[in-house]
């Protein structure tokens, strides 16, 4: 019928996608650093055992092996707090990732919205021109006043 109406908000829906898929990549990233910071906390408590001092050392060996020891014991210690930091932080970007995914959908409901109105407005549109052609023809041929015009009379 005539020229279709554009979505308005269309930039907004692909900036809202594009925030989406941003934040979708992020949470994956932080997922993966997360892991990794978990695997390498266990490697690190995996390895606390055999730092155990064992046998008879000097002094002066004993308290090294016993500092190392400190020394690895906090090194596991910090690598578990980066893990769990790590975790939350991926929670967080998750949190993120959902709320950019609702928005998103928000915005495409409003862009089927946008599409059925036009769909609607171009059907009644088309209705009303296949009325106005219908009723144009029937008053041609019957005339205003509902008797048989001048194309039935001049048939018949």
């Amino acid at each position: 019928m005539g020229k279709r109406q554009a979505f308005r908000l269309a930039p907004v829906l692909r900036v809202r996608q594009a925030a989406e898929r941003a934040a979708s990549l992020a949470h994956v990233e932080a997922e993966g650093a997360a892991r990794e910071a978990e695997r390498r906390a266990r490697e690190l408590a995996a390895a606390l055992p055999t730092r155990a001092v064992t046998g008879s050392h000097s002094a002066q060996s004993f308290f090294a092996a016993m500092v190392a020891s400190q020394a690895a014991a906090a090194d596991v210690s910090a690598a578990r707090s980066t893990a769990q930091a790590s975790a939350e932080h991926a929670e967080l970007l998750r949190a993120r990732w959902t709320a950019a995914a609702q928005e998103t959908k928000a915005m495409e409901k409003l862009r089927d919205r946008h599409e059925l109105a036009l769909r609607h407005a171009e059907d009644a549109a088309e209705t009303r021109a296949v009325d106005d052609l219908v009723t144009g023809r029937y008053s041609a041929r019957t005339g205003r006043d509902g008797q048989p015009g001048e194309e039935e009379a001049w048939r018949g």
